[in-house]
This record gives C-alpha cells, sequence and structure tokens, in this order.
C-alpha cells in the first residue's frame, strides 16, 4: 500500500497551466472583468519582461478600493496589488502549499519554473487534491482490511 506524494506538477498536468495576467498599468476594473469572464480570485501583475510584480485578488479591491472609497476605472491595478508574491516551485509536495496557504492566510500559490512563470494554482485545487488522496488512502485501506 505506497501512497503517492502528489506534487505540484502533478497538480498542473491535471488542471492546466493556463495564467491570467494583466500589467501594474491596468486598471482595477479591467482586471476585475478578466477575473468575472474567466472565473477567477487573481490575477497575477507581471512586468514586460515575464517578471512577477505582484499579485490581484478579490480581496486587494475589497479592502483597498471599495473601503477607502477608491475608484476601479481610475486606479491602477499597481496600486492594490499584493507586492510580495509568494510562489512556489513544480516539484513541491502538495501538502507543502496546503501549509504555507493556510499559514499565510493566502489563496492562490504562481508556479514557478527557475525563473519562468509555469502556472498558478489555488486553495480550492489544493484541497480537491487532498481530497481525492486522502479517499484513494481509504480505499486501499478498505481493500486491505477486507484482504483482497
Amino acid at each position: 500500500m505506497s501512497q503517492v506524494t502528489r506534487t505540484v506538477r502533478m497538480l498542473l498536468d491535471k488542471k492546466g497551466s493556463e495564467v491570467f495576467t494583466v500589467s501594474p498599468e491596468t486598471p482595477v476594473f479591467d482586471a476585475l472583468k478578466l477575473m468575472a469572464e474567466k472565473g477567477i480570485g487573481a490575477v497575477l501583475v507581471v512586468e514586460e519582461d515575464g517578471h512577477v510584480a505582484g499579485i490581484m485578488s478579490e480581496r486587494d479591491y475589497a479592502r483597498k478600493i471599495v473601503l477607502k472609497g477608491k475608484t476601479a476605472v481610475d486606479t491602477p491595478v499597481s496600486e492594490i496589488m499584493t507586492r510580495q508574491v509568494i510562489c512556489v516551485e513544480p516539484n513541491q509536495p502538495i501538502q507543502e502549499c496546503m501549509a504555507l496557504m493556510v499559514g499565510k492566510h493566502i489563496r492562490h500559490l504562481p508556479v514557478l519554473e527557475g525563473r519562468q512563470l509555469a502556472g498558478i494554482i489555488s486553495i480550492g485545487d489544493v484541497v480537491a487534491a487532498t481530497i481525492s488522496d486522502q479517499e484513494s488512502l481509504i480505499s486501499q485501506l478498505e481493500s486491505y482490511i477486507r484482504g483482497y
């Protein structure tokens, strides 16, 4: 009964590596529109050279636009984005990502392979993978107990 340690790469292979990005100059309104169209909770903010400059989430919008009385049309993403972006690598175990997300109170982790953006994972992705792993382990244990 061996349990495979699921990695970020395995998760991306299953879900895909598409990442939606905006530039720092993009108006918050346009970033929100993209998020709504794609059904996502955050966009990465990427410089022209591909460098990840930040991440903008629905939480950033609520706390830094709505609560401060600013307008999403007139405010660039660079004013409200989270600049300290925590990233992971493709070979990291999903359980490490879960601990990182819970410990840092974050919902999205960009995946970098070297300096190249390889994808992004969300807390939902990590929870779904963890549940799947637990269901598989339970099934294996039940089979073992029954002697199959």
